[in-house]
């Protein structure tokens, strides 16, 4: 026998069928019973069915209940354990025996930890770090609370122990400089900060920043490699000559990696001379003199001008395409990178500009002797004071104060071209000038090593974009320095990712990558008020991707998870 389902009209009913044979031996069917509506049993077809399994001799079953389960909310894990990895790989976790020997009673080491992958992964204030440690799971770290002071006492601590850390720091990064030559690039930024209390030895001085404004700042040097590996950063007070700056900086840095053979690039805000004749006198420690690669300022173009002429009539000015030559300056080597075709657009904007103010300086002259000989004119009345002042600002904008002369003390507006000025600048138009005392590169070669200090600019973007380190809103000089020195580390973090991903010609960034692997998530049910199973989302293809350009293994859950 057996159940079936047949339908009458639009209602379904359940009959009990008995398959027999007739006395012909045909297969047939006969209903037993009808057991009723499909749609009206209800509980009447679990006590059929529990009488049947009963008379068969069988266990009946419980109905089951549903389990009792708790979900917690998924943290972010992929993004920073690939940080931790890259962390104990660089020899970061070291820093912990330099604050072992302190005073402190906090885990300083995994506290900066914390601050350093915020500022890779979502850069906040410090009580942001807070609101996020709640959104992410931290392999290797045991801290069972985490508190805004916690992170005050921990960059109080780096400054206390600043010389140590700087002593491994340069440790950690001395086997990934080439010991034999070394090119590096220092350049300073600035640095906003917010805030206007005074405090005594305040870094925060008003200055004009390099975004063009004047602002509350402090400045920062930076000295990397070719391959834009960070080697040594220092924060300086916002008002600050940067000319002042170079020398120290560059005696720090042999102190720290005493190479054979240094070269030194720097732009144009850090030649002087007195840094000409200081950088000359510095030697290597093995002996050998300090190279450098500076470019030459604008200020300092009138000097080398009557070295260019000479060289801008034999070879420039008939020169079709880019050209590098050289010439000597103080007896040093004078590079003269030009390229026609800028000059000629320098010097036709120049020109254009220049006859624009003039013609506008025309027609204020001409309307102010209109109204000398009492001609009716519409509009109001100009005067000669407020013509000079509206002149002189349109020039100072155009940044055109050495050619176009404006008469500021005399009573009538008048105004002079200073023609040798302007013959000067369109002398320097499409050129770059270097001054070096390398004796092996070529004039192309040192060229080319000067463009590479576009890479330091780039760094400086990470520092304020990605990592963020601006605007300051920490008042105390030495709470200032710790910040800086904690967006250091993540910036050697971040161009370490960036070497691996070049390297293999990965088309991806460091940020995109972390945004990536972030997506790689932790999660903890509990069943049935047991303990809580844990578990890792899916590595995706793109994600095993990065982690194999990083050359970081794939994410494990560890035994134990801290801040969950």
């Amino acid at each position: 026998m057996f159940v079936k389902i047949t339908s009458s009209g639009s209602r379904r009913y359940l009959q009990l069928i008995e398959a027999y044979r007739d006395e012909h031996g045909k297969p047939k069917q006969r209903t037993v019973a009808t057991l009723g509506r499909l749609d009206q049993l209800g509980d009447q077809l679990d006590q059929v069915i529990a009488g049947l399994s009963r008379a068969a001799g069988k266990v009946v079953p419980e109905p089951a209940t549903a389990p009792s389960m708790t979900f917690e909310s998924a943290r972010a894990f992929g993004d920073v354990w690939a940080l931790t990895e890259l962390w104990h790989e660089l020899g970061f976790d070291q820093l912990r025996q330099v604050f072992r020997r302190t005073r402190h009673e906090i885990d300083v080491e995994a506290l900066l930890r914390i601050m350093v992958f915020n500022r890779l992964c979502d850069p906040e204030s410090k009580l942001g770090v807070l609101r996020w440690l709640e959104t992410v799971s931290l392999p290797g770290l045991t801290l069972a609370t985490v508190t805004h002071q916690h992170l005050l006492r921990a960059m109080d601590a780096l400054l206390d122990q600043y010389d140590a850390v700087d002593h491994t720091v340069a440790a950690l990064l001395r086997p990934l400089v080439d010991q034999e030559l070394s090119v590096v690039f220092y350049d300073m930024t600035t640095i906003r900060a917010a805030g206007l209390s005074q405090q005594t030895d305040d870094l925060r001085h008003y200055g004009m920043s390099k975004e063009g404004v004047i602002a509350r700042q402090l400045m920062l040097g930076v000295v990397q490699t070719a391959d834009g590996l960070p080697l040594y950063h220092e924060v300086f007070d916002g008002n600050t000559a940067e000319v002042t700056t170079l020398k120290p900086t560059i005696e720090k840095l042999l102190a720290r990696f005493p190479v054979k053979r240094m070269v030194v690039v720097a732009d144009r805000g850090l030649l002087s001379q007195d840094n000409l004749a200081e950088l000359q006198a510095i030697t290597l420690p093995g002996g050998a003199p300090l190279e450098f690669i500076l470019a030459v300022p604008g200020r300092r173009y009138g000097e080398v001008a009557t070295v260019l002429a000479p060289l801008q009539a034999e070879q420039l000015a008939s020169a079709s395409a880019e050209i590098q030559t050289e010439t000597q300056w103080q007896d040093l080597r004078l590079i003269v990178a030009h390229n026609p075709d800028t000059a000629k657009a320098q010097t036709a904007a120049r020109r254009s500009k220049i006859a624009e103010l003039e013609q506008q300086a025309a027609q204020w002259v001409s309307k102010l002797d209109g109204q000398d000989a009492g001609q009716s004119q519409r509009g109001r009345k100009l005067s000669d004071g407020g013509v000079r002042a509206k002149f002189y600002r349109a020039v100072c904008e155009a940044h055109l104060t050495r050619i176009i002369r404006v008469d500021l003390k005399s009573e009538q507006f008048t105004y002079s071209i200073d023609e040798a000025a302007q013959q000067q600048a369109e002398l320097m138009d499409g050129k770059l000038l270097l001054l070096t005392n390398t004796p092996e590169l070529s004039a192309a070669e040192v060229v080319q090593r000067y463009k590479s200090l576009a890479d330091i600019e780039r760094g400086f973007r990470v520092l304020k974009s990605e990592i963020e380190i601006g605007p300051v809103h920490h008042r105390l000089p030495q709470r200032i320095r710790a910040h800086a020195a904690i967006c250091f580390i993540a910036l050697i973090m971040y161009r370490v990712m960036r070497q691996r991903l070049h390297a293999v010609q990965a088309d991806t960034s460091p940020e995109r990558a972390l945004d990536q692997l972030r997506r790689i998530q932790h999660h903890r049910v509990n069943l049935n008020h047991t303990q809580p199973i844990a578990g890792l989302s899916t590595t995706s293809k793109e994600q095993h991707a990065i982690l194999s350009a990083l050359k970081l293994a794939k994410p494990q859950l560890p035994e134990q998870l801290s801040l969950l």
